[in-house]
């Protein structure tokens, strides 16, 4: 089991910057910034200014806040403490990142990317019991530290416990997913056909069928643009939810359109009606928040086929912890793996469960 007592006795990002005696800095503008200043406002944390990479600085003032280049922001400050506002997985992005956290005490909180929630020590306190439980479901020694690192980025904001996560996605494949020329694969979140196009180079296009769910218009358009030459395909533009109805959609056209109050409605539909009894070998969430729905309208299709599921478990601050016990609850004889692929912050945490005699 980890050492939850010694996880929890780290002091968390909010207790961290509210005691840091120094200046704040955002490093980043935008939704992250917007989320953030939200949550320090719930955490009695003040802000003192915003900056940018030196190349990217295009505005001088966010939510009433002066925005800066990192050079003027050395210069006008003899030190500060920084605070990730964006995500992102480039290479030279992420070595600028680290450069500042090099000189500077760097915190990267952990933000909801589908709602306005954020990432606590009570949450988490909440959720021992929970936590537990799912630390005993992983299958292997490498799944346990990712969640175990994972928790403590969650609560401390730093990232070199998220660098000790790093997983390499090509050995998860290899070793866990084990792709055949037999499968019908479920894309569920297919954006503009990223993974779809993933999935044929990986099996050199020997499926059996594929099925791709997109509700954002502007994405679904590149998708079948994208994937016009690919055989034995099948498109939805729709959400994937736990039931045929209408949901509304907000954000931008992008990987961050997630279901909300507001926003334009919908097609929604669950997995169980869209294949109506025909079968699938592989299902990938990535449905932006919705993934518990999505699940929940899948239930009939894994508990009849017991397919190879990936699943993001990343969109909400406990989804590591929720997500793995609601389908321990449906899927029954299955092994649990969790990696982390290379992303600042956390945004690309996946599980992926497989019936135990196919590894």
């Amino acid at each position: 089991m980890p050492d939850i007592d010694a996880i929890l006795s780290q002091k968390d990002v909010w207790t961290a910057l509210r005691e840091c005696g120094e200046p704040v800095l955002i490093y980043g503008t935008g939704n992250g910034c917007e989320k953030l200043l939200n949550a320090f406002k719930a955490e009695g944390i003040t802000a003192d200014g915003i900056f940018t990479s030196d190349d990217f600085s295009k505005k001088s003032t966010f939510c009433g806040l002066d925005v800066m280049p990192l050079s003027k922001a050395l210069e006008r400050y003899d030190n500060f403490t920084a605070v990730l506002a964006f995500g992102t997985e480039l290479d030279d992005v992420m070595a600028r990142i680290d450069g500042i956290e090099s000189t500077h005490d760097l915190y990267s909180p952990e933000l909801s990317v589908a709602d306005n929630s954020y990432f606590t020590v009570s949450g988490l306190k909440e959720r021992l019991e929970d936590v537990k439980k799912v630390y005993s479901l992983l299958s292997d020694a490498r799944s346990r530290e990712v969640f175990e690192n994972l928790l403590r980025f969650k609560i401390t904001g730093k990232l070199c416990y998220l660098r000790r996560s790093f997983c390499d996605r090509d050995d998860t494949f290899e070793s866990i997913l084990k792709l055949s020329a037999d499968e019908a694969y479920l894309d569920l979140g297919a954006y503009n056909g990223d993974t779809v196009m993933d999935f044929v180079k990986r099996t050199n296009a020997g499926y059996r069928a594929l099925y791709a769910f997109e509700p954002d218009m502007h994405n679904f358009r590149k998708l079948v643009k994208n994937t016009c030459g690919i055989d034995n395909i099948e498109l939805e533009n729709s959400a994937a939810w736990s039931e045929d109805t209408v949901i509304r959609l907000s954000g931008a056209s992008g990987r961050m359109s997630a279901v909300g109050n507001a926003g334009r409605l919908t097609s929604a539909r669950s997995v169980d009606s869209f294949l109506h009894g025909r079968d699938v070998t592989y299902i990938k969430y990535d449905v932006e928040g919705a993934d518990r729905q999505a699940i929940l309208g899948s239930r009939e299709t894994i508990q009849k086929f017991s397919p190879k599921i990936c699943t993001a478990v990343y969109h909400r601050p406990y989804d590591i912890i929720d997500i793995p016990l609601l389908l321990e609850r449906i899927c029954k004889g299955y092994s649990y793996y969790l990696r982390q692929y290379k992303y600042y912050p956390a945004w690309e945490t996946e599980l992926i469960t497989v019936k135990e005699q196919s590894v």
